[in-house]
């Protein structure tokens, strides 16, 4: 699962320390996402990896920043939309301070079980996560809201959240 390998190739001792600090918080990053317990257990696991002002970027939804964001913003309405998100990390490597994460989601959404393939590049900063872009198709997701409408409100009103709070910014400027 782990690798102290980057990514052009060259291997890392096991006694230095950025590799080492770097495969800590993969372990970590992959216990959070094993098992997450729901969206309060899951933000509580994830505070501490994350720097008081990271920033988070991911596909439909705009930049994120913060550790209380990422918590009303990212966790809240992940887990209104799929209670049982869960994910496994299937490899990961790293160059200096940039980690980049594969793993698989799954989840039920409207009674419908779904998996799709992410990978986050993370860039760590003395240990925490400074920020966070992950990279995924979005198409099957937006398939399964589309096939499910019992998440049909659930998923216009993560939207809204997002969307609205930027065009209410947009008019007072």
């Amino acid at each position: 699962m782990s690798t102290t390998q980057t990514l052009d190739g060259h291997a890392r001792a096991p006694t230095d320390p950025l590799a080492r600090s770097a495969e800590e918080w993969v372990e970590a990053f992959t216990r959070g996402w094993h098992a997450p317990g729901g969206p309060q257990a899951f933000a509580s696991h994830f505070r501490e990896m994350l720097a008081e002002d990271v920033r988070l970027i991911q596909p439909q939804l705009p930049a994120i920043v913060g550790r209380r964001a990422f918590e009303e913003e990212f966790v809240r309405p992940l887990f209104a939309l799929m209670p049982d998100v869960n994910g496994e990390v299937q490899r990961w490597a790293a160059r200096g301070e940039e980690l980049f994460i594969e793993m698989t989601l799954h989840g039920t959404l409207g009674g419908r079980r779904l998996s799709w393939r992410v990978c986050d590049r993370v860039t760590l900063r003395d240990g925490v996560a400074v920020e966070r872009e992950s990279y995924f198709d979005s198409l099957p997701l937006l398939a399964a809201v589309l096939r499910a409408p019992r998440a049909w409100p659930r998923y216009l009103r993560m939207q809204a959240r997002q969307v609205i709070p930027k065009i209410a910014k947009g008019r007072k400027k």
